[in-house]
C-alpha cells in the first residue's frame, strides 16, 4: 500500500481490497470465505443466538486505514449504515499521523457489581458489611476458577446508602477485574452468589443483583494532535474551537457533537461483538456527570497553533465470551483488527471516536456537512432509484452539482441520460 502509484484502498475492488485485508492481518482462505459470505451467521447460528428467530439481517462491513495508536497501525473494521464515517474517520487518523497518531491509555477492565438491600438498618449493616468483606470476596471468586487463576475477579466491596421515597436502601457494590472480558455474566453470577450472604450479615433482604453499566472504573482516556496547515489554517483551527465550545456548552448541540463521536465508537464496536447498549448508556451518562450534557471531547490549541483533541469516555469492552466466540464474522474482525486485550481494543475504540469527532467538526467548521456527506448519500439514493451501478457516478454528479438529491431526480436524470 506504500507504492506511490498502487491504488488508494477506496479505488480498489472487493476482491483487491479482501486481498490486501487478508495480506496484512494474515488471514486464512477459510477467514477469507466468512468475508464473502452475507453476513457471518447461518439461520441455525442465529436461531441459538435469540428467540423468535425469521432470518438474518446484514449491515455494510468496511475498514477504516491509517490508524496508529500507540505507535501501532491498525485496520479497523466498522459497522455501519451511515454514509462518510469510514471515510471521514479515515481521513482523520492520515492527517493524525504527522504528528504521531494517536495517544491513548485505558483504565484496567474493572465491573462495577451491585446488590441492593431493603428492610435493613443501613447505618449498623455498612459497617457489618466491610468487617466482612474478604467473606464476600472470597465468596464471590469461587464462581469464577478461570479469572481467579488469573489473580482477577472480585477485588473490593464498598457501600453507598441510598435514601428513597419507598425506603431508605443499602447498596453493596463488588469492584470486579474482568480481565479481557466485558464482563456482564460473570459480575452478575457473583452478585447472585453473595446475595445471600449479605443478607445474613445485615439481616435485610436483598432486590437486585446485577452489575452497573456506568463503567466509571473502565475509562479510556487520550489525544492527538492535527497539524495546523493540513487542518486548514488558523482560521479553520479557530472555528473547530469554536464549534466545541458550542457543544461544551450547550447540551441540544452536545448530544449531536456526541453522537458523531458514537459513529465511530458504535461502528468498531458492532464489529467487534460489543454490547453497544451498554457503551452508549454509560457514556451519555458519563457526558452528564457533573450536573449538565456536555461534550465527550476537549479540543484547543498548542503552542504551535496546531489542534489538540482530547477524549475521556467509558468503554466495557472485551475480546472473549458473549458473541464474541459465536459469530464468525467477529472472529474475523478481531483477526483484522488485531488487537491482544479489552485493553487495547478500548484503546482503538476511543482513538476511532476522537478521529470521528474531528473529522465532524472540521467539515461543519469548513464546507459544512453536507457536501461530502450528501455524495455518499446520494449514491444510495440513485441506486434505490434503480439506476445501473456503471451509471451511478453520472447520476450522483449532477445530483450533487443541483444540490438536489432525491428518488424522483435520480430517475429523471438517469432517464435523460
Amino acid at each position: 500500500m506504500s507504492a506511490h502509484n498502487e491504488k488508494k484502498f477506496y479505488e480498489k475492488s472487493r476482491e483487491e481490497r479482501i486481498d490486501t485485508v487478508r495480506s496484512l492481518a494474515g488471514l486464512s482462505q477459510e477467514d477469507v470465505e466468512v468475508l464473502k459470505g452475507s453476513g457471518g451467521i447461518t439461520f441455525d447460528e442465529a436461531d441459538r443466538m435469540v428467540e423468535n428467530v425469521i432470518g438474518t439481517f446484514s449491515f455494510p462491513l468496511g475498514i477504516a486505514t491509517n490508524f496508529k495508536v500507540n505507535g501501532k497501525d491498525y485496520l479497523i473494521p466498522m459497522v455501519i449504515e451511515e454514509s462518510s464515517v469510514i471515510a471521514a474517520s479515515s481521513k482523520a487518523a492520515k492527517m493524525a499521523r504527522k504528528h504521531g497518531g494517536f495517544t491513548m491509555k485505558s483504565d484496567e477492565s474493572y465491573s462495577i457489581g451491585q446488590v441492593q438491600v431493603v428492610d435493613v438498618d443501613t447505618r449498623t449493616a455498612v459497617r457489618k458489611v466491610l468487617k466482612a468483606s474478604s467473606r464476600i470476596i472470597k465468596l464471590a471468586n469461587s464462581k469464577s476458577k478461570t479469572l481467579s487463576a488469573m489473580n482477577k475477579g472480585a477485588k473490593k466491596v464498598t457501600c453507598r446508602k441510598i435514601t428513597s421515597r419507598s425506603a431508605p436502601m443499602l447498596i453493596v457494590e463488588l469492584l470486579i477485574d474482568a480481565g479481557d472480558a466485558m464482563g456482564a455474566n460473570v459480575t452478575n453470577t457473583m452478585c447472585e452468589a453473595v446475595a445471600p450472604l449479605i443478607e445474613e450479615i445485615t439481616g435485610g433482604r436483598t432486590i437486585l443483583k446485577i452489575l452497573s453499566n456506568y463503567s466509571t472504573k473502565r475509562l479510556v482516556r487520550g489525544s492527538a494532535v492535527f497539524d495546523k496547515d493540513e487542518v486548514g489554517g488558523k482560521k479553520i483551527v479557530d472555528d473547530i474551537i469554536h464549534a466545541y465550545q458550542f457543544a461544551a456548552n450547550d447540551p441540544y448541540r452536545a448530544v449531536t457533537h456526541n453522537k458523531g463521536i458514537m459513529n465511530g465508537i458504535i461502528a468498531v464496536a458492532n464489529s467487534t461483538g460489543q454490547d453497544t447498549r451498554a457503551m452508549e448508556a454509560a457514556s451519555h451518562a458519563y457526558a452528564s456527570k457533573d450536573g449538565r450534557y456536555t461534550s465527550l471531547t476537549r479540543w484547543r490549541k498548542d503552542r504551535k497553533g496546531n489542534l489538540v483533541g482530547e477524549i475521556e469516555i467509558p468503554m466495557p469492552v472485551g475480546t472473549v465470551g458473549g458473541i464474541i466466540g459465536v459469530h464468525p464474522m467477529i472472529g474475523v474482525c478481531l483477526k483484522i483488527l488485531g488487537v491482544k486485550s479489552a485493553r487495547e481494543l478500548g484503546c482503538v475504540i476511543g482513538a476511532v471516536g476522537l478521529a470521528q469527532n474531528f473529522s465532524a467538526m472540521r467539515a461543519l467548521a469548513s464546507e459544512g456537512i453536507q457536501k461530502g456527506h450528501m455524495r455518499l448519500h446520494a449514491k444510495n439514493i440513485a441506486a434505490s432509484a434503480g439506476v445501473p451501478k456503471n451509471r451511478i457516478d453520472e447520476v450522483v454528479a449532477r445530483m450533487v452539482e443541483e444540490n438536489n438529491v432525491s428518488l424522483s431526480r435520480a430517475r429523471e436524470i438517469f432517464q435523460n441520460l
